[in-house]
């Protein structure tokens, strides 16, 4: 089993992310919180399988919740059956980089290898999710480019050994707790 504490600060805006990275076994559990002057806190935990791949969610925010699952190819939230997410594999937490890490490690791209998915796009504090096309590509051993194919957004994130984001440019940089 090993376990990462991270501290992520937003470049930005005043936001906060201490997030503790379970992994063992039976997969990948992750317990996060997020302070941010522009909704408050925000909880969350994270389960996926010890491949990364996206299983469950649940997230509290201003007083609303959240229950999402990936099971057997299907997404459900908040117990809804969500056919229009049949293309995605992973989920994006607008309020977190941690979800970038999830095709990251998913992914296993060599330097110079990109893939295009599909994410469950999770907007905080609104909580509304869709489906978000997305593009990584593998840079280097650190370094990946994420690109939002629905809008010209795209940043180089720095990832370390385990493939957990360090910078997220101009929105996220990791700290010392």
């Amino acid at each position: 089993m090993s376990e990462t504490e991270i501290v992520w600060r937003g470049m930005l805006e005043p936001i906060v992310e201490r997030c503790r990275v379970t992994e063992d076994a039976e997969g990948v559990r992750v317990h996060s919180e997020i302070e941010a002057d522009a909704f408050g806190t925000c909880r969350y935990i994270l389960t996926a399988t010890p491949g990364w791949e996206f299983r469950t969610l649940s997230l509290t925010v201003g007083g609303l919740g959240l229950e999402v699952e990936r099971r057997d190819g299907t997404w459900w939230i908040d117990g809804t059956e969500r056919p229009d997410l049949v293309e995605a594999q992973d989920l994006d937490l607008t309020a977190s980089p941690l979800t970038n890490s999830l095709p990251i490690r998913r992914l296993r791209l060599l330097p110079g290898q990109s893939a295009e998915i599909v994410t469950a796009y999770v907007s905080v504090p609104d909580l509304a999710v869709t489906p978000d096309p997305q593009r990584y590509t593998r840079l280097s051993l650190d370094r990946y480019r994420y690109e939002s194919l629905s809008s010209d957004f795209h940043r180089v994130l720095t990832v370390d050994m385990k493939g957990l984001v360090r910078e997220y440019p101009g929105i996220f940089v990791r700290s010392k707790a």
